[in-house]
């Protein structure tokens, strides 16, 4: 059924979004500026705007201060910011395409699709292969687990019936495909030199901390927002059912292909840049979509900044928990996540 953002005067809900994405905005760059106050040295707003500029004199504080912001937290903070709006995108595209709150990069394999296709660029040597073959293991991973969980003998015309009866289902090809991608990851670790082995282990649990150019993460943000924004209202009418939506003129195949590698591209962009994080496309958009409706104008861009502003806390949290030694990020998302899975799956 409609949500009251729905049935709401146009100019109404026009403001209202305005309003929620406006406090999101706040909430994420009051996340970015604790991230780079935060840690084992502590940092004033003084000496953080002097780093911020770049400049603070012959004073050796300041310096460091400079140091610390521009080269380790403020790249840090920028690529979990990126890192959790790529993964929350994701996790709204796939939890629509399969009309299941439950779907995630993570529990359904995408990730680990992802991950073999990085391991295996560098396994061959061709780091500029990198991105392209984790999407298409991202992708490849989607597709399998799509028409692994499809529903046989319940479909009407181009209709598929995702019911809770499916949830199961979905889980199951979701467990199979991660365990096959995790055992493909074991033999490409097995098969790396001894120098590479800790480095890709500590990438595979989650790690920002290598993350120094964040800004390709970025751009696959940016434009998976402005490829999907426009999309919306046909999103909103995909919510209700394949055979309502074509009968509304959506394209349908079209629509569902934009999911497909847009939710792939996403994945992909986050793994190469930081390694796996469990659960984070599957808290963030459920959350967000009790909050806000299911009105995808307002939810995926509140996705993508929400989703940012959370891995930015817990990279924080990560980071300051056992400082000066830091925790991989995907460990606590894990701890964060597998608790609100099990309380989804038994609603479910």
């Amino acid at each position: 059924m409609p949500d009251s953002t729905t049935t709401a005067p146009f100019h109404q809900r026009r403001q209202r979004a305005w309003a929620i994405l406006s406090v999101m905005a706040v909430l994420a760059l009051a996340m970015l500026l604790l991230a780079l106050l935060t840690g084992s040295v502590k940092i004033t707003l003084s000496a953080l705007w002097a780093g911020l500029q770049g400049h603070g004199g012959n004073d050796d504080d300041a310096a460091t201060a400079i140091t610390i912001v521009r080269d380790l937290r403020l790249p840090r903070a920028l690529a979990a910011f990126a890192c959790g709006g790529l993964l929350a995108l994701a996790g709204a595209m796939m939890q629509l395409l399969l009309r299941n709150p439950l779907a995630d990069p993570y529990v359904l394999g995408v990730s680990g699709g992802a991950a073999v296709g990085a391991l295996l660029s560098w396994l061959i040597v061709m780091p500029w292969l990198q991105t392209p073959l984790a999407v298409l293991g991202a992708l490849f991973s989607a597709l399998l687990v799509w028409f692994g969980a499809r529903p046989r003998g319940k479909c009407s015309g181009s209709e598929v019936s995702w019911e809770t009866g499916t949830v199961p289902r979905l889980l199951l090809t979701g467990v199979v495909v991660a365990a096959g991608w995790g055992a493909l990851i074991v033999l490409l670790l097995s098969l790396a030199p001894d120098a590479q082995l800790r480095s890709a282990l500590t990438w595979l649990m989650g790690d920002l901390s290598g993350a120094a150019m964040p800004w390709t993460a970025w751009a696959v943000l940016a434009a998976t927002l402005l490829l999907i924004w426009p999309q919306a209202r046909n999103l909103n009418q995909l919510a209700f059912g394949n055979v309502h939506a074509e009968a509304l003129g959506v394209p349908l195949k079209r629509t569902q292909a934009w999911l497909y590698g847009l939710a792939a591209l996403a994945t992909a962009a986050s793994v190469v840049t930081a390694g796996c994080l469990p659960f984070v496309g599957l808290i963030v958009p459920h959350a967000l979509r009790l909050l806000l409706g299911n009105d995808q104008r307002v939810l995926l861009p509140a996705c993508a900044l929400g989703g940012g502003a959370f891995l930015v806390l817990a990279d924080t949290v990560a980071r300051t928990l056992v400082a000066p030694q830091a925790l991989p990020t995907g460990v606590l998302t894990a701890l964060i996540g597998v608790p609100v899975f099990l309380f989804l799956l038994r609603r479910a």
